[in-house]
Order: structure tokens, then sequence, then C-alpha cells
């Protein structure tokens, strides 16, 4: 009973402290029946203003110990506890007449295979191993393709290669083949570049049939053009977090869009990107992120060309104020300069153009809008890719992003 109480004080705690940040669509449905492609951020869409909030919406909903046991079927209902939104789920069973029965809310701990994902994981799949971050000289030292059957310049699937760098432990094992490919690159406001790694571009899969030097196999899958040169990388099951439960980075981060895969300038809903930031500032699978075009530096020199008249104004008034022959010499001597300046203003004002050359610009930063959201799939030491989730205008690179 008190682990009850102490769940049901905690779980309070996360609605007040999350109910000023959590805004329900105005436009969203009394209920919605959970259909087989859905993921729960397209689900939270309907309800929600901000989708990547729905963990704190499932919290407070005792029925979903994991947000990932919603099937097709369930029908998705939004309710309130003390002011602070709540989905709740229901689950229906079709009994052996072909009778469809509603069930009321309960725990349910067991998996199906067909649970609604948080985002679709169908479009981030091959993304999670492959392709691969690389230093400079890495690669270099990775098995690579001396020949092809026939001497082809060119293997494609089904093709046989011949291996270098591998002994007769390879019989047998399969191999992914990469290609180096351009340099992740990141520039500072000042223009300053930082090279942060290589991308290690994926173009197929090799079965090794043969150990030895060279070693004999065969091009298993092609996802373009194998060529001389290309170089492997033993395949293994690789610990790659999978963690997509949307939450935000531990601290305020700020970076840039720096590649997209595929090489398109143009981005848009479920494509993947590249950023600029990676676990050295803290950032881990699940963060969201909002992209923000805009906040670039310019020169206005409107507002220098106002300071200067102000200041035009300002010898105006002190000339019409001032009695200069009260002051004896001083006074003569101030007459002088401050006529000079006169003339000066007056010549100014003819040629207003000189006037504006002569004003310093002054620098300001236009604001930023918001174009976007993304969510971190994977992470490096100084990178990481990110599935953008949703964009109310073209994405482009080298956009901002920022915690939101």
């Amino acid at each position: 009973m008190l682990n009850k109480i102490i769940a049901a004080f905690l779980i309070s705690l996360v609605s007040a402290a999350h109910a000023d940040t959590v805004s329900v669509n105005p436009d969203h449905p009394d209920e919605y029946v959970v259909q087989k492609g859905d993921t729960l951020w397209d689900i939270s869409g309907r309800f929600l203003q901000q989708p990547w909030l729905w963990p704190e919406v499932w919290k407070g909903n005792p029925q979903i110990t994991n947000p990932h046991l919603i099937y097709p079927g369930d029908v998705v209902r939004l309710s309130y506890v003390d002011g602070s939104p709540i989905l709740s789920v229901s689950s229906v069973q079709r009994t052996k007449d072909g009778r469809t029965v509603k069930l009321t809310p309960a725990v349910r701990s067991y998996e199906r295979d067909d649970a609604i994902p948080a985002i679709p994981i169908e479009v981030i799949k091959s993304f999670l191993t492959r392709p691969l971050v690389v230093n400079e000289n890495e690669m270099e030292e990775w098995p690579y393709i001396v020949a092809s059957y026939d001497q082809h310049l060119i293997a494609s699937s089904g093709n046989e290669i011949y291996v270098r760098g591998l002994d007769d432990s390879a019989a047998s094992k399969r191999f992914a083949v990469y290609r180096q490919g351009g340099p992740y690159i990141s520039v500072d406001e000042d223009g300053q570049e930082t090279l942060l790694g290589y991308e290690a571009l994926y173009v197929g899969d090799a079965i090794i049939k043969q150990g030895g030097d060279p070693a004999t196999g065969v091009i298993a899958a092609a996802n373009r053009e194998i060529l001389i040169g290309d170089r492997l990388r033993e395949e293994q099951q690789e610990d790659v977090n999978s963690d997509f439960i949307p939450r935000p980075p531990v601290r305020d981060v700020q970076g840039n869009i720096i590649s997209v895969i595929d090489g398109v300038t143009q981005i848009g809903q479920y494509q993947v990107v590249v950023l600029d930031l990676g676990t050295e500032q803290g950032i881990e699978v699940g963060n969201v992120l909002g992209i923000y075009q805009g906040g670039v530096m310019v020169n206005d020199k409107i507002a220098a060309s106002v300071k200067q008249k102000k200041k035009d104004k300002e010898l105006l008034q002190r000339i019409e104020e001032t009695d200069y022959e009260a002051d004896g010499l001083g006074g003569a001597i101030a007459y002088v300069i401050d006529q000079a300046a006169l003339a000066k203003q007056n010549f100014d004002n003819k040629f207003t153009h000189i006037s504006n050359l002569q004003a310093k610009p002054e620098k300001i930063r236009l604001p930023e809008s918001s174009v976007g959201v993304l969510m971190v799939i994977r992470t490096f030491d100084k990178l990481s890719y990110a599935l953008v989730m949703d964009a109310t205008a073209p994405v482009h690179l080298y956009d901002r992003v920022k915690s939101m």
C-alpha cells in the first residue's frame, strides 16, 4: 500500500510539473482506434500539439505500464486528472464467434509482435547499424577488395570478388562493404571549420567463401556499385541503443544539421540527418530537438542613420541654447567649433548617402523561426543521426537545432 501511495504521489508531481507544457490539440477526436502502421508519435499528434510530450500523458495512466503495449484495435481517449491531460487506452478482444468485446482498462504485462512502435522503425532500421562515422585514416586498416571476377572494375550482386587483409578464419563469414565518403564539418558563426569525422558509406554485403590472402568472396547484396578498393567490415551484433522514448537533452544544447543521407538539399519528414552534436555534448538516443531557420546576424544601417540624425538635432539645439558671448574667448572658440560641425551637418544633409556611409552599421540578430522537430536515433562521440519527425517548412542543411 505504501508503494502505491508513493507511486501516485510521484505521478501527481510529474503531471503538475508538465501541466503548463502539454497543450491539447483543439481539433482532437473524442477517441481514436489504433490502426496497423500507426506510431505512438502519430497517435499522440491527434491529441496533443506537441506529440513528443506523449510520455508525460502516458505516465499518469496506470493501465499502461509499458507504452509499447498498445496494439491495433485499441481505443485511445483523452481525459483530465486534476487539470492535466491523460491518454487512456481500452483494449478489445475478439471471441471465437467473431464478436468484438470491449474490455475495461487493466494493467497489461504482455507483449505481442504487432505492438505499436514509438516512431517508424522501418524507416530508420538500416541507420541503426550503418552507415558509420570513422576517423580520417581508420578505414585504411580494414580489408579491401583487390579485384573482381574477370577483372571488372565494378562488381554487383552475385559477382565474385577477391579480398586482401583477411585470413582463413574469415571463411563463411558475412561482411558489410563500405567506401569512405565525404567529411563531416561543423562551421561556427565566425566561419571557423571543425572536422568531426568521415562518413563510411555502406555499399553492400559480401560473404567470404574461402579464406586466404587474397580471400575469395561473393557480393550477397549491393546497395550501389561496388568498386575496387572498397573496404570490408565484419558484420556483428552491435549494441545499438533503440530506446526511442522522446525526452529533452540533459542540458541545453544547440548545433546544426550538417549532412543528410543520400545528399538531398531539401529535407522533409522521416528523413535522416546528421547533427554536429554527439555524446560529448550530452546527446542521447531519444532526445528531441527543435529545428530553426533564420537567426542570422545582419547590418542595420537604418538604425545607424537614425542615431546620426539624433546627434545632428542635439547639435542644433545646443547652438540655439548656448550664449557664446557670455563665455568670452572660450565661447568664441566653442562657436567656431560648433559652426564647423553645423556646416558639415548641412553638407551631409544635401548628400544623405554620404552620411549613411559614414554611420557605422549596427549588428543585430534576426529572430529564429521554428520549422520542425527531430529525434536523435543514433549517437557518436561528436555526431549523431536524427530523424525529422515533423516539418512545417522545407528543412535545409545548416539549419540550427537546439533544445526546445
